[in-house]
């Protein structure tokens, strides 16, 4: 038990029920879920994260594939919708992760987006918190350690894990 449910933290049950809520919902639209996250990097070589209001911590840009949309397409949603992030050239395909920690059915595709533009700054809303540049050795300490690794992998040749 985390120190968090420990000490009866209501953000703690919001999050363990938010996850199992979507978790359940996946089940019953999609017998494998899939999703897509984005290591965004500018033009200084700082990495983009985004802080969900549901959730603890920092992430990489991304979320779940629907039906009927290709990996690219997502992704361009994705990062439109969590940063306003416009997409210049395809992306590079890194990798593809079993997200086991999700569901003994989840896969995450990982890009890398070098050419992109900002459509305006990104507001805080019901979803996101935060939106934001880091530098790599500068990253927030709440960064999750999935993000960490993937970040590890992609640009410090750090060795590539299945797992997300």
């Amino acid at each position: 038990m985390t120190k968090q449910a420990q000490t009866g933290d209501p953000r703690s049950t919001r999050t363990r029920l938010a996850q199992s809520l979507i978790a359940l919902g996946a089940r019953f639209q999609r017998p494998m879920t899939l999703g897509v996250r984005g290591l965004v990097l500018d033009d200084r070589h700082r990495v983009l994260l985004v802080r969900h209001t549901y959730v603890p911590g920092f992430y990489l840009p991304g979320g779940g594939v629907e039906s009927r949309e290709t990996l690219v397409d997502a992704l361009k949603r994705e990062l439109h919708e969590e940063a306003n992030v416009l997409l210049d050239e395809p992306p590079q395909l890194f990798g593809v992760y079993f997200n086991r920690r999700f569901s003994a059915r989840d896969h995450v595709a990982l890009y890398l987006v070098r050419s992109f533009r900002i459509s305006e700054p990104r507001e805080p809303d019901r979803e996101i918190a935060e939106a934001g540049f880091f530098a790599l050795d500068a990253l927030p300490a709440e960064t999750t350690a999935a993000t960490r690794a993937r970040i590890s992998e992609a640009l410090e040749q750090a060795p590539i894990s299945p797992y997300w």
